[in-house]
């Protein structure tokens, strides 16, 4: 009994560490992801042709450490609408979004509006009971999403603000909310995160591919320097890194921690585009970011707590379930 109640109070540290390590990591991909777009526009990369070939470098990156782990992405009915699903609205349809509006409204405003999902993701949780309501973590979701919505207010107002990419640039959150709630739902019995993650980038560059059959939309890489494909090969390992850390938070965190990526990447991205990429800072930036990482800091620190803890995916669904079986 002596040694079991350490073992006990070690792995539940444990269990807590990795999510919010997950999150920190997997944030800060997503803050540098979003600079590289800018600047693969600068090297004559078209965001289309950026995002394809880096998704499918990434595809095959995470395919190989699932074959090392024995543990392939399966194929079934029900998997293959899974990494459809997940793949257009997660990767494919908001990424796509995101990298063609950067050239128009800047990767710092992109970066700052991945942190929109949070305050969409709780709702949904709430509405559909996978999340339990609570004061504190509620505070701290509005204090992410109003610390970004200070920034893209005075977006708007900028006199050569551009109204039709910071509205397209806006509907990426929307999706990417949607995204947290569906791969929780629909998270197919007994897999791991490592079979899921390349499923869905292989479906995403599936998706892409497609899109390119569309009138001036190519997937051509400019050939006469080393610096394009180069800079894909970054992404690349980039992108792989960042959704197998989806994929674990997603496990061990739930879909309200997963939305707070983009907050954790507003607070690289941002400061990489103004030091790195001589971005103009954004108005309102210090109030913004300090309400974005006051979101981060409740909503974590609650997760911790054993009273209204965010559920992870396996229990949110058995939850469910249980609920549909008492019906």
């Amino acid at each position: 009994m002596s040694q079991s109640a350490p073992q006990s109070m070690a792995k539940g540290k444990k269990a807590w560490l990795i999510p919010v390590l997950c999150l920190i990591a997997g944030g800060g991909l997503i803050g540098i992801s979003t600079n590289l777009a800018k600047f693969a526009g600068e090297v004559g990369l078209t965001p289309l042709a950026f995002l394809f070939w880096s998704i499918t470098g990434a595809a095959f990156i995470l395919f190989s450490y699932a074959l090392l782990r024995r543990e392939l992405p399966p194929l079934s009915k029900s998997t293959l609408s899974y990494y459809l699903v997940a793949a257009l609205v997660s990767v494919a349809g908001s990424n796509l979004i995101f990298f063609s509006a950067i050239p128009h409204v800047g990767a710092s405003f992109v970066a700052l509006i991945i942190s929109l999902p949070p305050l969409l993701t709780y709702l949904a949780a709430i509405i559909l009971r996978i999340e339990r309501f609570t004061k504190l973590r509620a505070l701290g979701v509005v204090a992410a999403l109003v610390g970004a919505g200070v920034l893209a207010a005075r977006k708007f107002a900028a006199p050569d603000a551009s109204v039709f990419w910071i509205g397209l640039a806006l509907c990426g959150p929307v999706l990417l909310a949607i995204g947290n709630i569906y791969r929780t739902l629909y998270w197919p019995d007994n897999l791991s995160p490592s079979a899921l993650a390349p499923g869905m980038l292989i479906a995403a560059s599936v998706l892409l591919g497609l899109f390119s059959i569309l009138p001036n939309y190519s997937l051509a890489v400019p050939l006469a320097e080393m610096l394009p494909l180069g800079l894909i090969a970054v992404q690349a390992f980039v992108f792989a890194g960042q959704f197998l850390l989806l994929f674990l938070l997603q496990k061990t965190g739930g879909p309200v921690l997963l939305s707070l990526l983009g907050s954790v990447g507003a607070v690289v991205g941002v400061p990489v585009a103004i030091f790195l990429q001589g971005e103009s800072p954004p108005e309102g930036l210090f109030l913004g970011a300090s309400l974005i990482a006051l979101g981060v800091v409740l909503v974590t620190y609650l997760w911790r707590g054993k009273n209204g803890g965010i559920k992870p995916a396996d229990s949110i669904k058995g939850g469910l379930a249980a609920k549909r079986g008492k019906k």
